[in-house]
């Protein structure tokens, strides 16, 4: 009986993470790691958070600033065993630094590791859980950000990596202090099956790098559920790949996490990033910027401030899914569709071919879950790059279905809003069984 009533308790400690209140939308703002790497200081964060405020990022919930790894000392406090922060980089402290986030009105986060050290190889927490977890609490630290480097090998089944990961939770729960708990064990062991029980949000591939759709032999894998080595060096559609089967484990509270985005980091065309932050954004992946935002072209702050995929990333629906995915020369057109908190339909086309694709699109597909009865209805369509917004349109009387011809670009992608409108009268000329966009 004991060990029964024990294994309870721990199952409700453990879920206390679902009830911190926090995340109930995928967490939005700025890490460190993608642009400066191991080079981040006090001046980089302050900087940084003072840049979200003047581009005005925080209107559109861009709220947390995140200093990744290289933030510690050579060593532990010898005394207690506490985290201490490098004074080199961070004289004032890190307590300071917090304090000074949060007087700009934001939240701040910091990063460790589930192991023995970090991957830049600074001391990780595994076995000083609670001290580290106490000390953020008491540095008053909002989100972390808990990687898998040098982990013992305490990997390989779900529960071994449950076990691990759920130290750091009870530590966090413990403290009193609200804390999201971002954990970063790249798809290992699968967190979307365990991890919804003890995180926030959970990563589920090897790191990401500004790259659409290259292959690199650094992250091998092609298929999420049966990945024996995550790596790095993934590419944007090789993470959207993964994500395809296993959004139906992502939900308010508990997050899967495709890694940090790329955008206004080069080395992508526009179409490119307009993908990459439109998926990311419609997948309910958590929006953490990877870029330097002191210094953004009007075209990244045009890309990361749309305010309509924000909105949908922001609404507590689930993500929408992959209907399908058809070959085409040197590529594939992808469908995906979902719906959003206040009934409307979210549908996206995405052409992963070197050529424009022309794209004829059945709406029973777009409506799959929603049923056919659904599809003969009447929608006003808003595209959601385009900003612009068809009149009322469906199918004619006595179609079951209408069609939409698309045209796609190279590596580009059309992202839709579909919204039920009154029905016009049988004379308005825009009530087309086939509509050309």
């Amino acid at each position: 009986m004991v060990p029964r009533l024990l294994a309870l308790a721990s199952f409700f400690s453990a879920s206390l993470a679902l009830r911190n209140g926090l995340a109930l939308t995928p967490p939005m703002g700025w890490n460190s790691w993608n642009y400066f790497s191991c080079g981040v200081n006090e001046d980089i964060v302050l900087r940084a958070a003072k840049s979200m405020i003047s581009y005005n990022l925080t209107r559109l919930g861009y709220e947390y600033v995140l200093v990744d790894d290289c933030w510690q000392a050579d060593t532990r406090d010898p005394k207690t065993g506490a985290p201490v922060e490098d004074k080199g980089r961070f004289p004032n402290g890190m307590k300071d630094l917090v304090d000074k986030v949060h007087a700009m009105g934001l939240k701040f986060g910091i990063y460790s590791s589930a192991g023995t050290y970090t991957c830049a190889g600074r001391f990780g927490s595994l076995g000083y859980e609670e001290i580290d977890a106490k000390t953020y609490a008491g540095w008053g630290v909002d989100y972390l950000k808990y990687d898998n480097c040098y982990n013992e090998g305490r990997a390989g089944t779900p529960m071994i990596s449950y076990e691990r990961y759920n130290n750091m939770s009870m530590a966090l729960n413990a403290t009193g202090r609200p804390m999201v708990y971002s954990m970063c064990n790249w798809g290992e062991d699968g967190p979307w099956n365990f991890a919804i029980e003890i995180a926030n949000s959970y990563r589920i591939s090897g790191d990401i790098y500004p790259n659409y759709n290259d292959f690199d032999i650094r992250c091998p894998c092609t298929d999420v559920l049966d990945c024996k080595l995550a790596g790095f060096h993934c590419s944007v559609m090789r993470i959207l790949d993964f994500s395809a089967p296993i959004g139906q484990k992502s939900g308010s509270g508990h997050w899967n996490d495709l890694d940090m985005l790329e955008i206004g980091n080069d080395d992508m065309t526009l179409y490119e990033q307009l993908t990459h932050f439109s998926m990311w954004a419609l997948v309910k992946s958590p929006l953490i910027l990877g870029n330097d935002v002191t210094s953004m072209t009007p075209q990244t702050l045009t890309i990361i401030t749309n305010d309509a995929l924000i909105a949908i990333n922001q609404d507590g629906n689930g993500p929408i899914t992959r209907r399908w995915k058809k070959p085409v020369k040197d590529g594939e057109i992808q469908l995906w569709s979902g719906g959003t908190a206040n009934n409307s339909i979210i549908f996206t086309v995405l052409n992963t071919s070197p050529t424009t694709q022309t794209v004829y699109l059945d709406f029973a597909d777009v409506f799959y879950d929603q049923g056919r009865y659904y599809a003969r209805q009447n929608f006003k369509l808003f595209d959601l790059w385009m900003k612009d917004e068809t009149d009322n349109w469906g199918a004619p009387a006595g179609q079951a279905q209408f069609n939409l011809t698309l045209e796609v670009a190279t590596h580009s992608i059309r992202v839709f809003r579909a919204t039920p409108a009154p029905l016009e009268s049988a004379g308005s000329a825009k009530r087309e069984s086939e509509k050309h966009l």
